[in-house]
């Protein structure tokens, strides 16, 4: 039985001269550099420079604490009036070859706050050294290790984006045909769900996306799997089933080479009965919910937030 599939378009007139600034900048900065034979050495540099612009200001109440979840490297972050059995386990984007830990600190305490949450944020082992199925698996680990450390399935939402969004609908799907307690919701931030490319938006926003060529994606997906596993679900999640799955928020980007796989996603599990909500916002580039300096990113939040609260029992 379908449940309602609840499609917001957002376009907020706040800092729309700021998102045609920055899509112009990365246009410059990050589209140009994304051809098909992709240096992990310069892309990892890249992700590097990234990071370094990460917001000084942390929050002072916010504590960072390094743990080992069974053998997978992860933080905490834990503001200091949390509610400790609250938990967002965030996992990380980049490409599945890079991780920014300053930068995903940095949004995520954002969510945290209101929240009155922990995060955990995993660190996995990155491809092509550590390729498909280890980031899979690590994310399994480590939701088994907040589970072991007696957290509740239901007090643990699971989050993450780009390739961590991919992770996430994956370690759902494994979850459930394992029979193991789900998390109360899920939050994905423009997804990669599709490793074949098969959606409309993959070559209809390849000029309009300021950051992705058909290119950079047909190069970066081999390094996380080979081509043999790109329609198999665990790597391409898209093509799982939804049934029994937790509430889902995707936000994505209307110019998003990646728009589609969050469309099709949300249709699926609508189709499988599974709460979803989907928000296209208009113009705004991938993962834009990382630029602090976007108002856009701030109203992301606050949705994320009372997503989460509608799902938990945390609003308060």
């Amino acid at each position: 039985m379908n449940a309602q599939c609840y499609t917001r378009e957002i376009d907020p007139p706040e800092g729309r001269w700021k998102c045609r600034m920055l899509s112009m900048a990365l246009r410059l900065l990050v589209k140009s550099g994304h051809g098909l034979n992709i240096d992990i050495r310069k892309l990892r540099k890249q992700f590097e420079r990234l990071d370094g612009q990460a917001p000084k200001a942390f929050p002072t109440d916010v504590q960072r604490t390094a743990v080992n979840c069974n053998g997978v490297a992860a933080q905490w972050l834990t503001p200091n009036h949390c509610r400790q059995e609250r938990v967002v386990l965030y996992i990380h984007g980049g490409a599945f070859v890079a991780y920014t830990p300053e930068v995903y600190a940095a949004m995520v305490a954002g969510w945290c706050q209101p929240l009155k949450a922990r995060a955990l944020m995993v660190d996995y082992r990155l491809a092509p050294e550590h390729p498909f199925p280890t980031a899979l698996d690590e994310a399994f680990k480590a939701y088994h290790w907040l589970l072991e450390q007696g957290h509740k399935a239901d007090n643990i939402v699971i989050a993450g984006d780009s390739a961590g969004g991919n992770l996430v609908l994956a370690l759902l799907q494994r979850l459930r045909d394992e029979r193991q307690p789900l998390p109360s919701c899920a939050v994905l931030l423009s997804p990669f769900l599709d490793f074949t490319l098969s959606g409309a938006s993959a070559l209809g926003n390849a000029r309009h996306d300021p950051i992705f060529t058909l290119a950079f994606a047909i190069g970066i997906r081999g390094f996380y799997a080979p081509a043999e596993l790109h329609g198999q679900a665990a790597v391409s999640p898209l093509f799982g089933s939804f049934a029994g799955l937790p509430p889902l928020l995707f936000q994505v980007g209307s110019t998003e080479m990646l728009l589609d796989d969050s469309v099709r996603a949300a249709a699926k599990a609508s189709a499988a009965g599974v709460p979803v909500q989907l928000e296209i916002w208009k113009r705004l580039p991938h993962v834009f919910q990382m630029i602090a300096a976007l108002p856009q990113a701030l109203a992301a939040q606050r949705h994320i937030v009372s997503f989460v609260n509608r799902y938990t029992d945390w609003d308060g």
